[in-house]
């Protein structure tokens, strides 16, 4: 597993990345009425900079992501008695039914196979979990600079009807915030983030 992020970890809390992901959390703690006794499972979990603002609110929190150097950055910030799994691996690594609550912020785009991603949810979560997933609405490529990456955001109704096909029931899909970066060099782009709000009846 190539790890991408390896060369960013050390750098990646940032003003900017703490900015967008506290944005993130307060709208996700708008939405959910987080329960103390859910199990969470953070997908592209990071360095940790929403799953450790979300981790005293839950039961346990399952911190997911691909990049083993990400995870070592969030090591640091875990003390050790914390009701904390860390998962270095995809979602489709952890197979027990149980969790309550699935977040993701600005990693759904990463993910190839969304299909399988949304199928797999479903059988890892509990009857009335809760999914909230923040995103970039679609765009040209250039939030990435061109990047090859899987997805160049995602169309909210497009990604709601894969939710439904997998078994959930779409609560909301908004525009929450609009990031603002440069595009191509000395040019300012303005990216829609959604959150998409989703239950397993």
């Amino acid at each position: 597993m190539t790890d991408n992020f390896a060369h960013r970890a050390a750098e990646w809390d940032n003003p900017s990345k703490i900015q967008m992901t506290s944005v993130f959390v307060e709208t996700l703690l708008e939405k959910v009425q987080i329960q103390k006794q859910w199990k969470a499972f953070e997908i592209g979990a990071g360095t940790g900079l929403v799953g450790m603002k979300i981790l005293p609110d839950v039961s346990s929190l399952i911190f997911e992501d691909t990049s083993a150097a990400m995870l070592e950055v969030l090591k640091q910030k875990l003390n050790g008695d914390e009701q904390a799994e860390i998962l270095h691996g995809e979602v489709t690594d952890y197979h027990k039914q149980d969790i309550d609550l699935v977040f993701s912020c600005m990693a759904f785009h990463h993910i190839p196979d969304i299909d399988k991603t949304l199928h797999h949810l479903y059988n890892i979560t509990n009857t009335g979990a809760t999914i909230a997933i923040g995103d970039i609405r679609t765009e040209d490529g250039s939030f990435h600079h061109f990047e090859p990456i899987p997805h160049k955001g995602f169309d909210t109704d497009e990604l709601s009807i894969q939710f439904e096909k997998a078994g959930f029931s779409v609560i909301s899909a908004e525009t929450y915030n609009v990031l603002e970066r440069e595009r191509i060099p000395g040019v300012i782009g303005k990216f829609e983030q959604f959150m998409l709000i989703a239950v397993k009846e």
